[in-house]
């Protein structure tokens, strides 16, 4: 059985986790980006006791023989909350006691029974099965957070048959990673981490637990990098073709050297068994959550204090870009690092530290990738200047406290005027901006997203207050020859974000 996330109408991604019979994972996928780093305990440890012997061109055996007995299988109990919310309970012809909160949803949404079609039944105490990978020989084991998540007790099982207990050193839900320490014994065979990350093409062998199946072994390519499904906010995942099944999660992938490049997380399947689209956390993601989580048991993440937005073609053109690339500042959260360095909305943040800021999403990673207290210069583009600022970062809030730091796909349409229009504080939504008072229904403001009740604080960079204003700047807009002008429009929800309005309609 299987965990599955929707990805349209007929297909849904399902982790790859967990179980035998009625076993199924619990907890939520994450996945992000964090800097390449080596954990400090592993620079101190002996050389990984595993040789690989001689094997003949053409064969993964070597490979296999070296790493399969730093593999292990991952067993847990789950606690009762993994079961308690949202059951839809036997009134409704199924029994999802078992199936973790996010997958219970999406059955309500689309009507299943369970995962693969099947009914879920009681067996037993609750419970989740998946992979892991020995990292040291002290016996650190890296796995997935969703894995064991509620996890009440956890067993891991070596590659020579002996089951041992472990318990939880540390989890990481926005990544989906987790460090368990085996609590008994030592010097254990482990695996190390890649130097480097692997490129398009490069076979890859995947080792795990699928359906309860322990140290089965798989092999293909690395098929994309830097896939976003959707999993989480710093989503950065390598794709492989590499068969992939359910218990097959938190499980090691490495390349020809025997190195770890990846670890298994989700796949996209219509069935919920492998169609070859099989998706892993970069190793040098895991490899800096778990220094962290080693350290500390938790993973702190620098924070700049922004709201910001992708940079679409049509906000390029209102902005005068040739490309549109970077991540435009929707709004400065008061009192965080942003403001105080003079961030301010409207700038399209270009660069980190020197390296280019390709899409807002990863601006979300590289601020993410960086520690609390770190100093960082940013490049940024204002009123058709570049500028540069430093900012000290703060530490991301947790997970219940409003985030600062997000991705709105809001901007990405092509809304266009033919709107009427009221200064705000005649109609009392606002004491400052235009209120947008009617839209034509059938006209393209409406299909857009434009609303009654939306109030347009500034056009072209520049307060608004009269509806003439915002004619004004549509005007020199439109004499400096641009195809679209930027808007900055707040929702009757006290939501903000940017707009290109196309300037093929004169404003209404």
């Amino acid at each position: 059985m299987t965990e599955t996330r929707p990805t349209g109408r007929t297909s849904r991604r399902a982790l790859a986790s967990v179980a035998a019979a009625a076993l199924i994972a619990g907890g939520a996928i994450g996945s992000g980006y964090l800097p390449a780093a080596t954990p400090a305990y592993a620079q101190a440890l002996p050389k990984s006791p595993i040789e690989a012997p001689e094997h003949p061109p053409g064969s993964f055996a070597g490979i296999v023989n070296k790493v399969k007995p730093g593999v292990v299988s991952v067993k847990v109990k789950l606690d009762d909350s993994a079961s308690s919310d949202d059951d839809d309970g036997p009134s409704q012809g199924r029994n999802l006691q078992n199936v973790p909160p996010q997958l219970r949803e999406f059955f309500k949404r689309f009507g299943q029974n369970g995962p693969g079609g099947m009914q879920p039944q009681h067996q037993g105490p609750r419970g989740a099965v998946g992979s892991g990978f020995i990292i040291s020989a002290d016996g650190y084991v890296v796995t997935n957070n969703h894995v064991v998540d509620h996890a009440k007790t956890v067993q891991v099982t070596l590659d020579d048959g002996r089951t041992l207990d472990a318990k939880v050193i540390g989890k990481d839900s926005k990544t989906d990673v987790a460090l368990l320490k085996i609590t008994e014994g030592s010097n254990f065979p482990y695996v190390q981490f890649g130097k480097s990350a692997p490129q398009v093409g490069d076979w890859v062998v995947a080792i795990g637990n699928p359906f309860g199946l322990g140290g089965t072994v798989t092999a293909g390519i690395v098929s994309a990098r830097g896939r976003d499904i959707g999993a989480g906010p710093y989503d950065d995942f390598l794709q492989i073709d590499a068969p992939i099944n359910k218990g097959n999660s938190g499980g090691p992938t490495f390349n020809v050297n025997g190195e770890v490049v990846g670890m298994n997380t989700a796949i996209a399947s219509p069935s919920g068994g492998s169609v070859g689209l099989a998706f892993a956390i970069p190793a040098e993601t895991v490899q800096a959550v778990v220094d962290q989580l080693r350290t500390d048991g938790k993973v702190a993440r620098g924070y700049l204090g922004v709201q910001i937005q992708p940079v679409t073609q049509d906000i390029a053109e209102g902005l005068g870009l040739d490309k549109a690339k970077g991540a435009l500042v929707d709004h400065a959260e008061n009192g965080t690092p942003a403001a105080k360095a003079g961030l301010k909305a409207g700038d399209v943040i270009e660069k980190v530290n020197g390296d280019t800021v390709d899409s807002a999403r990863e601006l979300s990673r590289k601020i993410a990738g960086l520690k609390p207290g770190a100093k960082v210069e940013l490049s940024y583009l204002r009123g058709g200047k570049t500028d540069t600022a430093t900012v000290t970062l703060g530490t991301m809030p947790t997970d219940g406290t409003k985030m600062a730091s997000r991705d709105d796909d809001s901007g990405n349409g092509q809304p266009r005027l033919g709107l009427q229009l009221a200064p705000a504080g005649d109609v009392g939504l606002s004491d400052q901006g235009v209120a947008v008072v009617q839209v034509d229904p059938d006209g393209p403001a409406a299909a857009k997203g434009i609303e009654a009740g939306d109030v347009i604080l500034d056009v072209g960079g520049q307060s608004v207050s009269r509806p003439a204003d915002v004619a004004t700047q549509i005007r020199a807009a439109e004499s400096s020859g641009r195809k679209a002008v930027l808007m900055r429009v707040k929702s009757g929800k006290g939501q903000t974000r940017f707009v290109a309005v196309s300037l093929n309609k004169k404003a209404g």
